[in-house]
């Protein structure tokens, strides 16, 4: 359907917190191409290869709808970096995170650049890699908060730049440490020159399970519609 020129760019973001069992997984891999079969075969432990298959399984089932396209039909081609597109379809900008027991993917048509990253709230940062990974000001943050709130906080940094660097197309190939925040308003906001980037917006999307989700766009035509949806197997996703 055809999208006003007042209306705000749509972003579908699709959640996914999956069985972790063979059957299952086995019928995953009947949407999978080839390529995608043989990959997840090299995984040595099992959580990975299953992270893995229920990863490409949901991508599959989304871009299905958003291409109309068989799941099995979708042709996935990866560039210099291993940015997933979609063949013939150049404008339809998407990006999956894995983490243990869940599976993100934003895809939308309308803006220039989409990432999405997701982590489990409790995992474990330490010291010296805050070091690596945040600027002088986030870390001084960071100190700022309460102690029992601080491992949820880098956690959610994070992912916030995990998100960044993927919707770049980059990965952890570029220096998190270029990438700097602030909060407005209990909103996350880009930093460029520590002026804020309004080409940018960030969020951190409420998951429902013990995962933090973090959400990276760059469009100028406005504030993104953003719909959460929880992905049903064997069926639409939904509300």
């Amino acid at each position: 359907m055809q999208r006003s020129g007042n209306q705000p760019p749509a972003i579908d973001v699709v959640l996914w917190k999956y069985p972790q069992n063979e059957s299952d997984e086995k019928r995953w891999m009947g949407s999978l191409s080839s390529n995608e079969r043989e990959r997840a075969a090299t995984y040595r432990f099992e959580r990975d290869r299953t992270s893995f298959i229920a990863g490409r399984y949901l991508l599959r089932q989304v871009l299905s709808a958003h291409t109309e396209t068989q799941p099995d039909k979708v042709l996935l081609q990866a560039d210099a970096h291993g940015k997933l597109r979609v063949e013939g379809r150049d404008g339809l900008q998407f990006s999956l995170s894995n983490a243990d027991g869940m599976v993100a993917v934003a895809v939308t048509s309308e803006c220039e650049r989409v990432g999405i990253d997701c982590e489990r709230a409790d995992a474990e940062i330490e010291a010296a890699a805050l070091k690596n990974y945040c600027s002088l000001d986030e870390r001084h943050w960071l100190d700022q908060l309460p102690a029992g709130e601080r491992p949820r906080a880098a956690v959610a940094l994070w992912t916030l730049k995990e998100s960044h660097l993927k919707a770049l197309g980059v990965g952890l190939r570029q220096d998190p440490r270029s990438v700097a925040f602030s909060w407005q308003d209990g909103i996350p906001v880009l930093l460029q020159s520590r002026e804020p980037d309004r080409q940018w917006r960030h969020r951190l999307i409420e998951s429902g399970t013990q995962h933090i989700v973090a959400l990276a766009v760059r469009s100028q035509s406005g504030e993104p519609d953003i719909r959460v949806l929880t992905f049903q197997d064997d069926s639409m996703p939904s509300e």
